[in-house]
């Protein structure tokens, strides 16, 4: 049954939503499906009367081109048109279409392996640009909701109107000339124009743009930009959810809920099932908020005089409060608006101090690619909207946008398919599984309630402490990629945070085996190098390799305490600043013992020294008579006869030579050694 309900006008902002996705950092793929979801196409509206009517039938094309081809048309069953054009004699067989057309979901009716169904109005309706009048079908394989629910049927090219065309025997007639050899039915590829009159010869978009030209000149149409985009429904027949701010008087005309009686909130019912008011035909169904009698009825004056009012009985979705929430994070104790003009402004980094608009918004979001077209397409929007009404300062919500990828662990199916606990599943050692004694099957999944696959967090704590888990969440690999869990691994990177602490912590004393003495060169290049590249790791959120990089701090640890009996400060505080965001607890831990009284969160992270960046030493490859033969390590930068003289003297050049005579010996600084025999 129709419903009076509001509905959010996105389809306003629907151009802005696909051109602004092009000046924000966001994954390619998610560009792509907001772009496929809007469906913004470019055509032209053509119209075609239909014959012994003063009703005409529109439609949007994105190829006007092929109008000469068009030998039918089909209208969707929904199409408000077919009960005024349908005869009398086919009004029976086209409305038991229609009653079945509505037993099918949009995307049964858009399987294109099934067979074409349709039925004939008895109408025809005249094509513009052959003048001839061509019959108007009802057909389920156009859908009401996209374009005009209406099209012109151009079976040559157009491989679903090929098929109903041979279904129903209807003419056939190519507009586009196929390459030579070309044996299949309707072709869609580009070509020059044929059977099209004033058209022949011309170019797919040439032609294009010439009968979008003569379509407006002759008054039969226009060109036109489609959406496949449509408005958001915005009203849900529950209890749960927002209450509208709205009233209706007792002609139906809504007015605003007065700022003094805001917010509104949800009333309390005993019951939260719809009701239906009225009987038989007459009868409709009211939300549960119906219910709440003392609630739904206001006494008002807003001006002309007290007067009885029925508030709005359908709540907002979900969304009312996913679009916009990290907006309130930025000053949640406000009570006078959601969040100050100065404070979004700093956050958001929003508009300049010139009046230049800054893209600005969110610096990182980061969610699954599930959200990809329902709640990032919807924050978009709904963000826009307070951009124009001056209440942010940012045109988009988000302005980098990562997806994590999801952690995978084994599940498992009983016989019946059902997903079983994962943690009470033991393995029956010939490579088969059994939970409660029944054989069951395994499969990977991501890790999640409803696969009955999830590990506690808890467990995981208690058995090796929360830094360890955060850790190898970290170290598992790229944080984009699905990544399987495996216990084993916990146990290596519980080992690396021991062997951390035992580099700067005696286990036996407790005492601190940090000494002040300062770092070989080596270990000095390395521990710059590791801060290099760590800050670039995280920046680019590679957390796992920043995990290794650490790793290889660590390893070279353990010969320099052995050498000096603990580890350089100017080492140690490093290493713990950059192991901080990593494992919190235990840098807090470490930062605290060697001597700081803040926490390690207000410490500067550390910076490389550049010079301390490259590297004092080079490994050349030698080659003799075109192959390398060994490699000699000399200073970055020596000169030609020093490098010369290290590769000629080097037992595996010497052994190459074999006595022969040198004749050239070819020096690419830095790089490679050629000797020319």
């Amino acid at each position: 049954r129709p419903l009076t309900q509001w509905m959010m006008r996105i389809t306003a902002y629907a151009d802005r939503l696909v051109d602004d996705l092009d000046l924000i950092e966001w994954p390619e793929p998610i560009r792509l499906m907001q772009r496929n979801w809007i469906g913004r196409s470019e055509g032209a509206r053509v119209d075609f009367p239909v014959v012994d009517s003063p009703a005409v039938v529109s439609v949007f094309t994105t190829r006007p081109d092929t109008l000469f081809g068009a030998t039918y048309m089909v209208l969707a069953p929904e199409h408000e048109l077919v009960e005024r054009i349908t005869t009398p004699g086919q009004a029976a067989a086209v409305a038991e279409y229609q009653r079945q057309a509505a037993t099918k979901s949009d995307v049964d009716r858009l399987v294109e392996s099934r067979e074409k169904t349709g039925a004939w109005t008895g109408a025809s309706a005249v094509n513009p640009a052959t003048g001839e009048a061509i019959p108007v079908w009802v057909a389920d394989y156009v859908l009401a909701g996209y374009g005009t629910g209406a099209i012109m049927a151009v079976p040559g090219q157009d491989q679903r109107d090929w098929d109903f065309a041979e279904r129903f025997d209807l003419p056939i007639i190519r507009t586009v000339q196929p390459p030579d050899g070309f044996d299949g039915q309707a072709y869609v590829g580009e070509g020059p124009a044929i059977n099209s009159g004033f058209l022949d010869g011309l170019g797919v978009l040439d032609a294009k743009r010439r009968t979008i030209d003569w379509l407006e000149a002759e008054g039969a149409g226009s060109g036109t930009v489609n959406y496949k985009l449509r408005d958001w429904l915005f009203s849900r027949q529950r209890y749960w959810g927002e209450p509208f701010p709205i009233l209706y008087d007792d002609t139906g005309l809504p007015v605003a809920v007065p700022e003094s009686m805001l917010p509104v909130e949800l009333p309390e019912v005993d019951d939260y099932a719809p009701t239906v008011v009225g009987d038989g035909d007459e009868s409709v169904p009211e939300p549960p908020l119906g219910r709440a009698k003392e609630w739904r009825e206001v006494e008002l004056d807003l001006g002309d005089g007290p007067r009885w009012y029925q508030r709005e009985l359908n709540t907002m979705p979900q969304w009312a409060g996913s679009c916009w929430y990290f907006l309130r994070y930025l000053d949640p104790t406000n009570e006078e608006a959601f969040v100050d003009p100065d404070v979004e402004r700093y956050w958001m980094v929003g508009t300049k101090s010139d009046g230049t608009p800054n893209m600005g918004g969110v610096d990182l979001y980061v969610g699954g690619v599930e959200h990809a077209v329902l709640h990032l397409l919807y924050a978009r929007f709904w963000h826009k909207a307070l951009f124009d009404l001056g209440h942010v300062s940012t045109p988009e919500p988000f302005q980098r946008l990562f997806n994590q990828g999801y952690i995978l662990a084994p599940a498992y199916l009983d016989e019946r398919g059902m997903h079983v606990e994962a943690a009470r599943v033991v393995a029956t050692g010939d490579g088969g599984f059994e939970y409660e004694g029944e054989p069951v099957r395994s499969e990977m999944g991501k890790m999640g309630k409803s696969l009955k696959n999830a590990v506690s967090p808890e467990d995981v704590y208690g058995r090796y402490g929360a830094d360890t888990l955060r850790l190898y969440e970290m170290a598992m690999g790229p944080l984009d990629a699905g990544r399987p869990w495996n216990d084993r691994d916990i146990i290596g990177v519980h080992r690396f945070l021991a062997r951390l602490w035992r580099a700067l912590v005696d286990e036996s004393s407790g005492e601190l085996r940090v000494v002040d003495a300062a770092p070989e060169p080596e270990l000095r290049r390395l521990l710059h190098r590791t801060i290099a590249g760590v800050a670039d790791d995280m920046e680019g959120l590679r957390f796992n390799t920043t995990v290794s990089k650490l790793i290889e701090l660590t390893n070279a640890l353990p010969r320099v305490v052995d050498a000096l009996g603990g580890t350089p400060r100017e080492v140690a505080e490093p290493l713990v600043l950059l192991l901080a965001p990593l494992a919190p607890h235990v840098a807090e831990e470490l930062w605290s013992r060697l001597g700081h009284d803040s926490s390690v969160v207000w410490a500067d992270f550390p910076v490389a020294d550049p010079a301390l960046l490259v590297e004092e030493t080079v490994e050349l490859p030698v080659q003799v008579a075109g192959k390398v033969r060994s490699r000699v390590v000399v200073a970055r930068g020596s000169s030609e006869d020093v490098v010369r003289e290290a590769a000629l003297a080097d037992d595996k050049v010497v052994a190459a030579v074999g006595g022969r005579e040198v004749r050239r010996v070819v020096v690419v600084p830095d790089r490679l050694v050629n000797v020319v025999v």
